[in-house]
């Protein structure tokens, strides 16, 4: 295999060193292809961890110093078309980049005790901040006889989101995924643990590609059978970017994606008599008019509310973290001129 049976090479004209592609991670060291096939590589620390430099992830362009002898340098990582982030959790700020570069994304949840609304939603927003068009598939099909009403209950959650039911045991569904599943695209799963991703992957490239977990009987979950991200590519020329469980999913920068998520709430921001409405008691207020007249879900407007303070809290702590950062540097620099 070559760099170009994965994906579209973007341009590298007057690039350090040869292009590469990030196919799997394994903390601090990588799995890439180039054009000289499969290789394994590792940063080169001073344009890395000296400089304000991006961090390569699953799914990422880079430029690679190759190296015969041992692990390639890893000199830059090119610019994204599109990156999905959450939060890591833990009391400093930070967002952590779980995959690039890829053109869907699909948001797994099984039809059993894993389906959950809210976690649904939070996934459909960092999809949507992703830059790439979501797509929610409705796995284990072959467990219910009420997969139609999932269906509905997920459409009316996400209006605008195609939404599949599928079965990997049986095959039900699979074929409405074909739009999708086009040669040299990428798409990135996104689901907690148990959902079935791998039984999918499996199903999709009709050969046994990933280890399949068991599940508990009591809550529905499963073992995560994907320790870490990893590109695989199915015999057809799709790629996918298969990620470990994740059952918490902590709010990372989302401004776009809660917009698109809950354009019905958005449209009556702004409407209010007063501009720093608090949508609590003040007159004049559209949010809750609109609540009054049935037009909007009181749950919903709650929720949105939530998770937007959420994204908000989180942006500020980045960008005050940026902000130390930047000063930490100028702060250096200035050090070492006296010097």
């Amino acid at each position: 295999m070559t760099l170009q049976d994965y994906g579209i090479v973007p341009n590298t004209e007057n690039l350090p060193g040869i292009p590469a592609r990030v196919v799997a991670q394994h903390r601090d060291r990588y799995e890439i292809v180039c054009e000289y096939g499969a290789a394994y590589a590792r940063l080169k620390t001073k344009d890395y961890y000296w400089e304000d430099a991006v961090f390569p992830t699953v799914g990422d362009y880079v430029a690679v110093n190759y190296l015969t002898g041992g692990d390639s340098q890893i000199l830059s990582t090119l610019p994204r078309h599109s990156c999905f982030s959450r939060r890591e959790p833990g009391p400093i700020p930070r967002d952590q980049a779980v995959a690039a570069n890829f053109d869907y994304v699909f948001v797994l949840q099984s039809m059993n005790q894993n389906y959950n609304p809210r976690r649904l939603e939070r996934y459909l927003i960092l999809a949507r901040q992703s830059g790439a068009a979501p797509v929610i598939v409705l796995t284990k099909a072959d467990l219910t006889p009420a997969w139609a009403e999932f269906v509905a209950r997920t459409e009316q959650l996400a209006p605008g989101v195609a939404v599949h039911a599928v079965s990997a045991a049986t095959g039900f569904g699979l074929d409405g995924l074909a739009r999708w599943l086009q040669p040299g695209k990428t798409i990135v799963f996104l689901g907690s643990s148990g959902v079935g991703k791998s039984s999918l992957v499996n199903a999709l490239a009709g050969e046994e590609l990933m280890a399949v977990g068991s599940i508990r009987e009591g809550d529905g979950r499963g073992r995560h059978t994907t320790t870490h991200r990893q590109m695989l590519r199915l015999p057809s020329g799709v790629l996918i970017i298969d990620t470990p469980g994740m059952r918490a999913l902590g709010m990372a920068e989302a401004s776009e994606g809660l917009t698109a998520s809950f354009a019905d709430v958005e449209q009556y921001l702004g409407r209010c008599r007063f501009s720093d409405c608090s949508h609590t008691q003040e007159p004049g207020c559209a949010i809750r008019a609109a609540i009054e007249r049935g037009e909007l879900d009181p749950a919903r407007w709650e929720r949105y509310r939530k998770l937007r303070t959420e994204a908000q809290s989180h942006e500020e702590a980045l960008r005050r973290k940026k902000e130390w950062s930047k000063n930490v540097a100028l702060s250096r620099k200035a050090r070492g001129a006296k010097k």
